[in-house]
């Protein structure tokens, strides 16, 4: 090569490529689209059970009535004898298991934990999976689901099919001992906001644990896609319900129920026990969540089931 003459390739950028090999990106942790707010069980009390059973004791609908006299000027007259009755056989609800075994390779961990601990972010997804599942279980479940556990007598069929501010207020008129918050499908939210806007009557909006709800009547409405969508098709149709709820022990509303003192505990209900590592470098987690609810009114909740989604007044959904 001549004295003077340069090398081509000093002029040559260094490639993309190369430079992204050797270059220290920001990385997030995983996202899991799957995971919702679940409002459900921020809102409700919960109670901590040291046996894993709540019994609800209640007062027979066939107790013997207790009358009260009024007394007037120390009138010498019998006053009235009777008692309140309980049921024999009261409602016992026992908390359900939800558990999984989560695996990771102890290499994997060792070689990939940095800026984020491999372990540590599975399992809190793992975790995030079964709460899911209780939420889920809480509104739905065959035993002790919401939905489930509301007496024929507290459900209502919407006047028209969509969810209508009057169906709302019947609501209310069902569970009117302080209600605390509507439950609903955020796409029946939607067709409740629709005819909100038909009849000029836009609801007004608070702010709760930093979520926003719309308000009616001053009673939030709290999302949750736990409740199903029936019969639903291509155009955007189908059919949910949506509950009103009094939580609280103290108010005789709904509550949730966890069990307390377990080993290896992570949060409350939540237990995460290490099972080793076995001769291949797999390390072992059983996590486990005990969870159930409890009605203990039957007035603590009402039901708008079968209201239809779909409507558009007069225009199709694309």
């Amino acid at each position: 090569m001549p004295e003077n003459q340069i090398p081509s390739s000093i002029f040559n950028a260094l490639p993309a490529e190369s430079a992204y090999n050797l270059s220290d990106v920001v990385k997030t942790r995983p996202q899991f689209s799957a995971i919702t707010p679940r409002w459900l069980t921020q809102m409700l009390e919960f109670k901590g059970l040291k046996a894993g059973v709540y019994r609800v004791n209640r007062v027979t609908d066939t107790a013997v009535p207790l009358d009260v006299l009024s007394l007037k000027n120390h009138e010498k007259i019998e006053i009235p004898k009777g008692y309140i009755g309980y049921e024999t056989a009261p409602r016992e609800y026992r908390l359900s298991a939800l558990s999984t075994i989560l695996n990771v390779d102890t290499r994997i961990n060792d070689v990939y934990s940095s800026p984020y601990d491999q372990a540590e972010e599975q399992l809190s997804l793992a975790v995030e999976v079964l709460k899911e599942r209780q939420e889920h279980l809480l509104l739905n479940g065959d035993d002790y689901g919401i939905l489930k556990n509301a007496p024929p007598a507290r459900r209502i069929s919407p006047l028209a099919d969509a969810p209508t501010p009057d169906d709302l207020d019947e609501l209310l008129a069902l569970v009117w001992k302080e209600p605390s918050f509507f439950l609903a499908h955020p796409r029946a939210i939607a067709a409740f906001l629709r005819e909100c806007t038909l009849r000029g009557v836009p609801p007004q909006t608070t702010t709760i644990g930093g979520g926003v709800f719309v308000l009616w009547r001053g009673i939030p409405i709290v999302p949750s896609d736990k409740i199903a969508i029936r019969n639903a098709t291509k155009s955007g149709s189908g059919k949910t319900d949506i509950l009103l709820i009094r939580t609280g022990e103290e108010k005789r509303g709904v509550i949730g129920l966890y069990q307390t003192d377990l080993h290896a505990e992570a949060a409350p209900g939540l237990s995460v026990r290490f099972r080793g590592v076995d001769d291949d470098g797999i390390g072992s987690y059983l996590i486990s969540l005990y969870c159930a609810a409890a009605v203990l009114s039957d007035d603590a909740v009402g039901v708008l089931q079968n209201v239809e989604i779909g409507l558009y007044r007069g225009k199709e959904r694309k």
